[in-house]
């Protein structure tokens, strides 16, 4: 019988259902919306004049989502405390003309996004989702959850030194999924195949933003099931706790100093530069828009922005067993061991002294633990929209997150217990 965990388990038995709704960046907006939903937020198109009324609100545009709430007789100059996350995870996406094939096999043409474990990918069932636009401009989400693709692996009798030398793949030749068998392969198929799916006339669908995902579902791991291994964490675990820490902090009636707000951009993993993307203007956009509807003047939003804070939350590195050797000698962060604070004195973490001090009062009202991150000095680490935040907007920021191992495989591998330890830092972060 498995060992009773610390905590109570439903938060991460909830965000392994946000999981598996999320196979793309626009179910995932999608999913946390009708969340949001539920606890009394309110879509606002970003087309209409906005008023100044309290209450929860959201924008969605592509594969990002704004959220804010404003208590009831806040003033046009009162800061934000925001949550920052990205939706996108590295995967492998199809082409403008996707149907190609070779040898009797029909395949699927793909980009290789971001920077994935492309082994990771190899002989695994694969689904297909993303969304659908029509010949009127409206979208649809498509979701084909069932094997569908799989990139199979040369055998190793046709690769002896695969164990020796190293798997050695070219992201043209050897990453393309098949999905059937036939030699006539004929342009169009794939995307029939799918208005056909999604109940859509012949050629109704003009556009396409389509992925691959793993189908496997989220599942607790290991003897006492202290581990949870699943897809897309990097980042829909803190996309999941922003969002849940959004939903508490508009809904359990308390005196709310600043103006709580959840930003979820895409394309962080290719650098976020787009309309979605963290380096693009939406933030700055919403939260202005949300200073002038109150009646705020510039000098509000100056006020406003010069005390907001933002905690940037994305995923970091564990300490692995196999590879300790990777990592900073005196900074191990440990699976279960609570958020990681994340520092760069290069700049890519936006974290500094006085951030730090924002996140230790946040974790320690919270009761929760928190530990150190930093890159051994011969491997440069990654970056986050941390960064970009706190120099597009002059806005603080922190760089925060949640200890994993595999990131960037098709299925990570976190603690059952951080994603519960980092939404409650962040519901008291949202607080004040």
């Amino acid at each position: 019988m498995s060992a009773p965990s610390r905590f109570d388990r439903g938060h991460t038995d909830d965000l392994m259902s946000f999981l598996t709704a999320s196979p793309s960046p626009y179910h995932a907006v999608a999913t946390a919306a009708e969340r949001l939903e539920k606890a009394g937020f309110r879509q606002v198109a970003e087309t209409d004049a906005w008023d100044g009324t309290s209450g929860g609100k959201y924008v969605l545009r592509g594969g990002a989502i704004v959220a804010w709430y404003v208590p009831e007789g806040t003033a046009p100059h009162t800061p934000f405390r925001i949550i920052g996350a990205h939706t996108d995870s590295p995967n492998l996406r199809v082409k403008p003309l996707p149907d190609t094939g070779a040898h009797g096999w029909r395949q699927v043409a793909v980009e290789i996004y971001g920077g994935p474990l492309l082994n990771s990918w190899l002989d695994r069932d694969l689904g297909l989702s993303g969304r659908l636009t029509l010949r009127d401009g409206s979208t649809r989400l498509v979701d084909i959850g069932r094997p569908l693709l799989r990139v199979p692996q040369l055998a190793i009798h046709l690769d002896r030194a695969v164990n020796t030398d190293g798997l050695k793949l070219d992201k043209q030749r050897h990453i393309q999924p098949i999905w059937g068998l036939g030699g006539d392969v004929r342009d169009g198929d794939l995307i029939a195949f799918l208005e056909e799916e999604s109940g859509l006339s012949a050629g109704e669908v003009t556009g396409w933003d389509l992925m691959v995902h793993s189908i496997e579902p989220p599942a607790y791991l290991g003897r006492d099931e202290e581990l949870l291994a699943g897809p897309r964490m990097d980042n829909l675990l803190s996309v999941h706790a922003g969002t849940a820490a959004l939903a508490a902090v508009a809904t359990n009636g308390a005196t709310l100093p600043y103006i709580p707000v959840l930003a979820a951009f895409d394309h962080e993993e290719n650098g976020s530069q787009s309309d979605t993307g963290a380096d693009g203007p939406l933030l700055g956009t919403v939260l202005e828009r949300s200073v002038f509807a109150r009646g705020g003047s510039y000098e509000d939003r100056a006020r406003a922005f010069a005390g907001t804070v933002c905690l940037s939350s994305d995923t970091g590195h564990a300490v692995h067993p196999n590879y300790a050797e990777r990592h900073d000698p005196t900074h191990h962060p440990r699976v279960n061991g609570g958020p990681i604070l994340k520092v760069n004195v290069n700049n890519r973490y936006a974290t500094d002294g006085s951030g730090r001090a924002v996140f230790a009062a946040a974790c320690e009202k919270a009761g929760v633990p928190f530990q150190s991150f930093v890159s051994n000095n011969s491997m440069p680490c990654g970056t986050t929209i941390g960064p970009i935040t706190a120099a597009r907007h002059g806005i603080r920021t922190v760089d925060i997150g949640v200890a994993i191992l595999s990131m960037h495989s098709a299925r990570e591998l976190s603690g059952a217990d951080d994603p519960y330890l980092l939404a409650n830092a962040l519901v008291a972060f949202l607080e004040g």
